[in-house]
């Protein structure tokens, strides 16, 4: 078999997980849908939204990075 600079794909299979949000939470992110609504001129569900926005979350985390990082070479 031949070396591939590429390496093997992960797995993409999507994840279903099921969550529960407050009210206000709620009331924030229909908000949320408006405004990028009116940013980008396209409509977009509150759960095709929260991926992206868990995943920026997550990239702009410092600490958690850093914690990443350290366990990688534990």
């Amino acid at each position: 078999m031949p070396e591939l600079k590429l390496a093997k794909l992960p797995d993409r299979t999507p994840v279903k997980i099921a969550i529960q949000v407050l009210p206000d939470l709620n009331d924030d992110l229909i908000q949320y849908v408006e405004l990028y609504r009116r940013a980008y001129g396209e409509t977009v569900s509150i759960s095709d939204l929260i991926p992206a926005m868990l995943a920026s979350f997550l990239a702009s985390d410092r600490e958690f990075l850093k914690a990443r990082k350290n366990a990688g070479k534990a």
